[in-house]
């Protein structure tokens, strides 16, 4: 490769990186910026095809992202029992590489043979990892044998870190926002719950603590909420 295209290349990979750190900034859709991510790989990576396989909270694989239908042949392929080196890359946390389809391991001669009728001839597989988490893996497919350059291997492994933070963040903004409406849920529903036991204790003519527990008796025989239940007692479709 020349000089400038090197410099291209490089040029490419800073401005691939400022712009995913910028979607992660500036709030973003994790499958956008995946899909963003493998397009860059595809573009600045001696790679001519990328994809991303990522594990569901039951640890089961799915294909979020690739640059072409048949990586996600291949990806899809992979679900199976039968596996492939992209499942593999995911089960044992460490890059998988095939320099040469020909040579692939028989335990994967299905997913060799559909390798080759797409016309791949190699396949680099990164983990997206943190610590010891492996969350998916980053799978390059190239048409050319051999083993990527050693700084395509570095830069591979740095856009498998940007893939796992943006998942990893938006899950867990996704379990802080969980958090939040349970909490905010519980704050309404107790706002309801003192409402009906001041229904109930005027018009039973009891004390508030009594009023309480009668209601909560009603919720738990009738199998209902309690913040529904009080939801019903301040709407006065329920007599208690």
């Amino acid at each position: 490769m020349s000089r400038i295209n090197e410099e291209t290349r490089d040029a490419t990979l800073l401005e691939s990186f400022a712009m995913l750190a910028d979607n992660l900034v500036s709030g973003y859709d994790v499958v956008d910026v995946l899909q963003t991510l493998v397009e860059r790989c595809r573009a600045v990576l001696d790679a001519s095809e990328a994809g991303i396989l990522l594990q569901d909270e039951h640890g089961d694989l799915d294909v979020v992202a690739v640059t072409a239908e048949r990586v996600r042949l291949m990806e899809l392929l992979q679900l199976d029992s039968e596996g492939g080196p992209c499942a593999e890359c995911v089960r044992i946390g460490r890059p998988v590489l095939i320099p040469e389809i020909a040579d692939i391991d028989p335990r994967w001669s299905r997913f060799g043979d559909l390798a080759s009728e797409a016309g791949i001839l190699s396949v680099y597989c990164v983990p997206l990892r943190l610590r010891r988490q492996t969350i998916g893996s980053l799978n390059l497919f190239s048409e050319h044998e051999g083993m990527p350059p050693h700084l395509d291997q570095v830069a591979a492994q740095a856009m498998a870190d940007v893939a796992t933070i943006s998942i990893l963040q938006q899950r867990e903004a996704h379990e802080s926002e969980m958090v939040r409406e349970q909490l905010q849920r519980a704050l309404d529903s107790r706002v309801l719950i003192e409402q009906a036991k001041g229904v109930v204790s005027y018009t039973r003519r009891i004390p508030v603590d009594e009023a309480f527990q009668l209601i909560r008796s009603y919720a738990r025989s009738n199998r209902e909420r309690l913040d529904e239940v009080a939801a019903r007692i301040v709407r006065r479709e329920l007599n208690l």
